[in-house]
């Protein structure tokens, strides 16, 4: 028969099959686990079950599947006896509770103990297996093959990723997972882990209050390890970002696994190696820093400053391994210290482990006391074989260290949390109602809101997120003489306080990386002291700046400033740039030498004003003086000498009423003086017309005539000046704009328009004076006296049209010292040029002071 014939029957013969195998299950209806079944490392009956996942292992073997056949189970490697110390302090606190008679009087407590071996998958099977249980369950036909939990709630697991697995499998059945070491701020999110608890704070405090010590310290340049999961990923992002806020900046941020190969970690070591940050911040579980710390020795990786979260950080069997000294001098952050009455010597006491699977306590056995049993398949030939006898009490390793405490009572403060819960649930006084019907909702919504004692008085309760309240202590690695690293707590930081008062340190000497007593420097750029500001260098890290000296007349009085303040108008930057000092006012004074000078010269006009009055009025019957008209000289000298006194009005420290008198006293008395000047020249010349056959314009000049043309044309000034004085006066001003360094006090002119108006009209009269002195200057030359008022005039109008320009050009003070040297120049050359030649013939020549002398006239010079 060929093949093609065949496969009809077997095909027959299958289908036949399959009825009769679906037909037997009809009859017996079973609910049967797929796969092999889990059992428990450690069990104990109990009237209520309490599960645990522990690590009794770290590691496992890695195998590479075929998938040609069903993969064998997982081969868990490397004990770890902090598994066992956890599990230990879990039965502890169930002793305790079974033996209360007061906590669940007349109930007992069972447990169910697996170990995860690190593993994500391996946690997770676990955790079903504590969920279902390994029975077969017979169910009646259309039934759901379901029933209740078997377990009330679960210890575990002490790592964050594997207890996120295992909460999102069993949080939609809401069975309370209580972990003790699980710290990623993800396992808050109650809308992904429902059923999730802890007695651990969350790193998303951790990871602030890391930031904030790392800033304490000044550390602004830091690298970054993290663990390569949930809890490493997690707490370094949250650090990270508070970090940012802080203006801590991380050179390099490299993530870490225990099992990644060797060139991996060859990069991360290169990295470190080239980076310029003195400081590592890790967030790394102990078993990744063993691992780190192995390969750091054979790089002679030395010399760093380690900041650590509590994955490591008070872990004994880590600082054992450091070997070479790398990590002396960390410091990082570990929850309070803890003591529970009667737990060390129950964990010590390793009966109770006994009762575990035979291969698992052999192992267990052997490793704590390095020895080997006869029937063991590992027994070597050198090593002491093992009698059943040995004291715990006799050897120290990391089983018999106790340093973990803290976290061997969250593990108590866990069950105690279960327990309570319980207690309430069935009302419990001297005896418990056991009619009520578990189910671990209700148990989950109890945990969540008991508040209780242990009975070392702790504090025990949950927030909204199921997190405690968070508080650590500051942990510093301090080598001592022997070789052993001393955990010493120098601080403490508490979240529930103010921002400001959340970490504190306490009086004790710190000891850093390579033993230094001073605080290792991390930045990547050196402070910028006062007087300077940061400016950031292109493409790198705010960190990362150059200090630039604050341009002048801006300052930066505190270190690290981004910007330089601008000083007040009336402040200047000193020469550090760090303070504003006040401005020297600069103006015209007496004690400077320009002031002195200045004043000296007003001085010895105003004499040589008074001496030259006195020999004319000395000499007042003379015919020189009679013939140039006395009173209106007598009045030209009085106003020369106000001319030369109101120069000093200038010098000085303006003030509002030195101010307002300082250009209308300059401005009235030269007026005074140009009047009288041009009443001279009018004078002659009507004198001269006077002469003439048939002329009497004498008539219409004379003595009263000339006084009141004095008398109007100055009335005329006075009016300009009140206007000026009423509508906008002078005032003092603090120029700022024309120097930096000082404020110049001046008079600012107020109305321009008035100081204009005085200065053009003393022109105007000028001009006058000056057109009618020029049209006698061909009078004999006995009436000469035009040809000295034309000088005069020529002095006065050079001066003052040179003023304009040098007057505006001029910076400050030196303006004012123009217009004083303006006027007193005017006022000499007055003074000079009209009575000086009058004095000398008075003085020098008295034979030509003769009336004859005067009446006889002079040749008229030919044009």
């Amino acid at each position: 028969m060929t093949s093609t014939q065949m496969w009809p029957e077997q095909g027959w013969a299958l289908l036949q099959l399959l009825l009769v195998v679906s037909a037997s299950q009809a009859e017996e209806p079973v609910c049967k686990l797929r796969g092999d079944p889990e059992n428990p490392q450690l069990s104990k009956d109990g009237d209520i079950m309490l599960g645990g996942i522990f690590s009794f292992h770290s590691s496992w073997k890695d195998r590479q599947e075929t998938y040609m056949h069903k993969p064998l189970p997982l081969q868990c490697t490397s004990l770890n006896f902090r598994g066992f110390q956890f599990a230990q302090a879990m039965l502890f606190a169930l002793e305790e509770i079974n033996n209360s008679t007061e906590l669940l009087p007349g109930i007992s407590l069972g447990y169910k103990i697996y170990d995860a071996c690190g593993s994500i998958a391996r946690g997770v099977r676990v955790a079903l297996a504590l969920a279902n249980g390994n029975e077969d369950v017979s169910a009646p036909s259309e039934a759901p093959c379901t029933r209740p939990a078997q377990v009330q709630a679960i210890m575990g697991e002490s790592s964050s990723s594997p207890s996120m697995a295992i909460d999102t499998v069993i949080g939609p059945f809401h069975i309370p997972l209580i972990s003790h070491f699980a710290t990623c701020a993800c396992l808050s999110d109650k809308t992904k882990y429902p059923s999730f608890l802890r007695t651990i704070p969350s790193d998303y405090y951790q990871s602030r209050a890391l930031a904030q010590l790392v800033k304490h310290f000044g550390w602004t340049w830091v690298g970054a390890i993290r663990t390569n999961d949930d809890y490493g990923n997690d707490g370094m992002a949250t650090f990270t970002e508070t970090a940012q806020q802080l203006g801590i900046c991380l050179e390099y941020s490299v993530a870490f696994f225990r099992t990644d190969p060797p060139d991996k970690i060859k990069k991360i070591i290169d990295i470190i190696k080239a980076s310029t940050s003195k400081v590592i911040v890790t967030f790394l579980s102990h078993m990744d820093m063993d691992v780190l710390i192995h390969e750091f020795s054979n790089h002679n990786l030395t010399g760093y400053q380690w900041v650590g979260t509590e994955g490591w950080i008070f872990d004994s069997q880590t600082a054992s391994m450091d070997r070479h000294h790398i990590l002396d001098g960390a410091i990082g952050l570990f929850i309070p210290k803890a003591h529970v009455n009667g737990m060390r010597e129950f964990i010590l006491d390793v009966k109770p482990l006994n009762s575990s699977s035979n291969e698992l306590f052999t192992e267990f056995w052997e490793t704590l006391f390095s020895c080997k049993f006869k029937q063991s398949e590992s027994s070597a030939r050198n090593q002491r074989e093992c009698t059943g006898h040995e004291d715990v009490n006799e050897v120290q390793n990391s089983f018999t260290d106790m340093s973990l405490m803290p976290i061997f009572n969250n593990v108590y403060k866990g069950v105690y949390a279960v327990a309570h819960a319980l207690h309430n649930i069935l009302n419990c006084n001297k005896t418990c109602n056991g009619k009520v019907q578990l189910d671990p909702f209700t148990i989950l919504q109890h945990i969540r809101k008991i508040k209780f004692q242990t009975k070392e008085g702790d504090e025990v309760y949950f927030n909204e997120n199921g997190d405690p309240a968070a508080k650590y202590e500051i942990i510093n690695w301090q080598p001592t003489k022997n070789g052993i690293v001393d955990f010493v707590t120098v601080g403490l930081h508490d979240t529930s306080l103010p921002a400001d008062k959340q970490l504190t340190l306490q009086n004790k000497s710190f000891i850093w990386a390579q033993n230094s007593q001073q605080v290792p420097l991390s930045v990547c750029s050196e402070k910028c002291s006062p007087g300077t500001r940061k400016v950031l260098q292109k493409g790198k890290p705010v960190c990362c700046y150059d200090c630039l000296r604050c341009a002048e007349g801006e300052i930066s009085n505190i270190t690290d400033s981004i910007t330089c303040l601008r000083c007040h108008p009336e402040f200047w930057s000193n020469e550090r740039r760090d303070a504003c000092v006040k401005k020297e006012a600069e103006f015209l004074s007496y004690e400077e030498i320009m002031g002195a000078l200045l004043t000296a010269a007003s001085l010895f006009g105003t004499c040589m004003t008074a001496v030259v009055a006195f020999i004319f009025f000395r000499y007042r019957q003379t015919p020189v003086v009679k013939a140039n008209n006395s009173e209106l000289s007598f009045l030209l000298l009085f106003s020369l000498t106000l001319c030369f006194l109101c120069s000093l009005t200038f010098i000085g420290q303006p003030s509002e009423l030195s101010c307002m008198l300082r250009h209308t006293a300059f401005g009235i008395t030269f007026v005074l003086c140009i009047s009288c000047v041009l009443g001279k020249t009018i004078v002659v010349l009507m004198a001269f017309r006077a002469t003439l056959p048939g002329s009497d314009v004498m008539k219409w000049f004379g003595p009263a005539q000339q006084k009141l043309s004095v008398l109007g044309f100055t009335l005329i000034q006075v009016i300009i000046c009140i206007l000026w004085l009423t509508i906008s006066p002078p005032f003092p001003f603090k120029n700022f704009k024309e120097s930096k360094e000082k404020i110049i006090l001046e008079c600012a002119l107020g109305s321009a328009v008035g100081f204009w108006a005085v200065l053009g009209y003393i022109g105007l009269l000028a001009m006058l004076c000056f057109i009618l002195a020029f049209l006698a200057r061909k009078l004999p030359d006995n009436f000469n006296e035009a040809k000295f008022i034309t000088f005069s005039m020529l002095i006065f109008c050079a001066v003052w049209i040179t003023f304009i320009p040098a007057y505006v050009s001029s910076p400050g003070k030196f303006s004012v010292a123009v217009e004083i040297f303006a006027i007193l120049a005017s006022s000499f050359g007055l003074l000079i040029c009209i009575f000086i030649p009058k004095c000398y013939i008075i003085l020098l020549k008295p034979e030509r002071n003769t009336k004859k002398n005067m009446m006889v006239r002079g040749a008229p010079k030919s044009s």
